[in-house]
């Protein structure tokens, strides 16, 4: 019976200490992380006008004071895309919390960006996005992403309006 209690108390601390490791790394939480990244990331002049839209994956390391270093683009439908989403992530330094005993860590952020449908003008628009589509020049890592070192966050979808 006191190895039954001793094994139930060494997993119960463990799933505690386990739980402690796996707190959301964005001070504030993931709600927070959201906003932050809804209000940080400026769709530019340029997206708007070709109608751009896709997905950019970015690898990046925080260190222990949560300073964003090291930004790697693992994935981008185009490099367009790439740029709001690394001045927002840029403006996310000393945001990040690191796991414990780390002196650095990196995360594994997805972004990705739309435009609003239009009430009226709909073809004009597909007609701007498919152009946009077929000169897009994807970006496509050549090393696989170790996920296995890199906490993967949810995620950040934004969309623009056309003007």
């Amino acid at each position: 019976m006191k190895k039954l209690l001793v094994i139930a108390f060494l997993l119960s601390s463990f799933y505690a200490h386990a739980q402690k490791e796996l707190a959301f790394p964005f001070q504030g939480g993931a709600p927070i992380m959201t906003r932050f990244f809804k209000d940080s990331l400026t769709v530019s002049p340029d997206i708007i006008a070709k109608k751009a839209s896709g997905v950019a994956v970015l690898k990046f390391t925080a260190d222990v004071n949560g300073v964003v270093q090291k930004i790697v683009i693992y994935y981008a439908d185009d490099y367009l895309i790439t740029l709001p989403a690394i001045d927002a992530l840029k403006k996310s330094t000393k945001k990040w919390i690191i796991p414990d005993k780390e002196k650095f860590h990196d995360f594994i952020i997805p972004f990705s960006i739309s435009y609003n449908t239009p009430a009226s003008g709909v073809a004009e628009v597909q007609k701007a996005a498919y152009e946009f589509y077929k000169r897009r020049k994807p970006i496509v890592a050549r090393d696989q992403i170790p996920l296995n070192d890199a906490t993967l966050l949810p995620t950040v979808s934004v969309s623009y309006d056309l003007k």
